[in-house]
């Protein structure tokens, strides 16, 4: 077996902006009420995130019948229907939402764009909690298209009030190549102002189409779960390099690297560094020699936090 040479270590990946905020929120709110705080569903999709906030003193439930009154709860990263923002109000929660913002801002659009009579294509992976929150914003009027041929099926009231949403961790080519059959069977659907897939996503699958050809072999640092981990993994694969997501270092198989040379590392947006130092200390022992960052985006943005949970103002938030 030729050991491994060197680690290419893609730029941007890991933590984005919206995770990096969802995770400050359950964590504050823990030092400032106390354990037990309650999330609805997986704060973010990250098997070491979950399990570390757990131990804190987070409880994930899916259902808020599972949360006792009076008690403080946090909404995923992920986002939630109006269906559940109702039962949180009506049980009287104390209530922190960390939605991430980009995912608000397409919540926004479509209350905005129903309340002037559209109907809407969501391009989305169906189950996912981020669809099901989207399309909760609405009772209906939302029609969920997975690939190309779902397009074809779609039947609408009136084709000149039909928008389209796109759930923000997709694949940016496969979401391109769907948004161009909704065009062509709908040439007057409106289209949001800016893309919906979030800038961390761009940024990943970016650097993983740089990164992929020049490597013998990609990890992609990331729990099953999480969207825009396994795009990472099946963009490589397509344009032609093995690649293999693992949600920690002891998932890594020797095998994978039987041709040794060059392995490429990358993380998705809900990995922390602390996987990715693991992995590379794995990487070392099956005989990685060097490990060098590529080139690329430096991300600086930041979001606020909800008030109530501390002291970081709007203007540090912003974007930097």
């Amino acid at each position: 077996m030729t050991p491994v040479q060197e680690v290419v270590l893609a730029q941007p990946r890991g933590f984005c902006a919206g995770v990096d905020r969802a995770i400050e929120i359950v964590e504050r709110a823990l030092a400032r009420f106390g354990a037990p705080i309650y999330v609805r569903h997986e704060i973010v999709h990250n098997t070491y995130v979950v399990n570390d906030l757990r131990a804190k003193g987070a409880i994930f439930i899916e259902d808020l019948s599972e949360v006792p009154p009076g008690a403080t709860l946090v909404f995923s990263a992920h986002g939630v229907s109006q269906a559940v923002r109702r039962e949180a109000a009506e049980r009287g929660f104390q209530l922190f939402d960390a939605t991430c913002p980009l995912v608000t801002k397409v919540h926004v659009e479509v209350a905005k764009l129903a309340r002037e009579g559209f109907e809407f294509i969501m391009i989305g992976h169906k189950g996912h909690p981020e669809v099901e929150g989207t399309m909760g914003q609405l009772d209906g009027g939302i029609h969920l298209v997975e690939d190309v041929e779902d397009v074809g099926r779609v039947e609408v009231r009136d084709p000149s009030r039909l928008a389209v949403v796109t759930q923000t961790t997709l694949s940016v080519d496969d979401a391109a190549e769907i948004h161009a059959a909704v065009r062509a069977r709908f040439p007057q659907v409106r289209e949001p102002k800016k893309q919906d897939i979030c800038y961390a996503t761009q940024n990943r699958q970016d650097a993983v189409k740089l990164l992929a050809p020049t490597v013998d072999v990609l990890i992609v640092v990331g729990s099953p779960t999480s969207s825009n981990s396994n795009r990472l993994r099946e963009l490589a694969q397509r344009l032609g390099t093995p690649a293999y997501m693992v949600d920690a270092a002891a998932d890594l198989q020797p095998q994978w690297f039987k041709d040794g040379g060059r392995v490429g590392l990358t993380a998705g947006a809900s990995a922390p560094d602390i996987l990715v130092q693991q992995v590379i200390q794995r990487l070392r022992e099956l005989g990685a020699l060097s490990v060098r960052r590529m080139a690329g985006v430096e991300e600086h943005i930041r979001f606020p936090l909800p008030k109530g949970l501390g002291d970081r103002s709007m203007a540090e938030a912003g974007e930097g």
